[in-house]
């Protein structure tokens, strides 16, 4: 977001899927710097899992749908602005090799007001995690595994539609 864009027009969208490291903390001081007119910014930084179903995890691989992926993205993005009145909105989101503790995602919304920015992180996680084209795959100590589909995650994407 440009700082002089009018917050009632529509919403300032950034999508970045790379396989490249990402500093939280520079991201958040970056997205800050062009939020000028908002009144609150919120964020979200999911990390690797150094243990997952009661086993070890020595590394995560991610693999996407080039094209595909950030086409998804762009509209959770877009339903997120909309709803909640958010006047931009990034993902950053990684592919290739990650170890834990590593950042593998950042959400962060502006808005006018903290509870919006808040809710449009939030869902864009729960939609993220069931929409986005994503394939993880673990190494554990017995080999690499596929990380299969949660019901959480369906239950956390679903509250979505019965809200207002």
């Amino acid at each position: 977001m440009t700082p002089s864009q009018d917050l009632r027009s529509p919403a300032y969208i950034e999508i970045h899927i790379q396989a490249e490291a990402f500093k939280p903390g520079e991201e958040l001081d970056r997205w800050c710097a062009l939020s000028a007119g908002a009144g609150a910014v919120a964020s979200f930084v999911g990390l690797v899992r150094d243990l997952n179903l009661g086993d070890p995890i020595s590394s995560l691989h991610l693999e996407h749908y080039p094209g595909m992926t950030e086409k998804v993205l762009h509209t959770i993005c877009e339903q997120a602005c909309s709803r909640w009145l958010v006047s931009s909105l990034s993902v950053i989101h990684r592919f290739g090799d990650l170890l834990p503790s590593e950042p593998i995602v950042m959400v962060m919304a502006s808005s006018a007001h903290r509870g919006n920015a808040f809710l449009a992180c939030e869902c864009v996680m729960d939609y993220l995690k069931t929409q986005a084209p994503f394939w993880k795959r673990e190494q554990t100590q017995s080999g690499p595994r596929w990380v299969e589909a949660r019901d959480a995650d369906a239950k956390a994407a679903a509250r979505w539609e019965k809200q207002p």
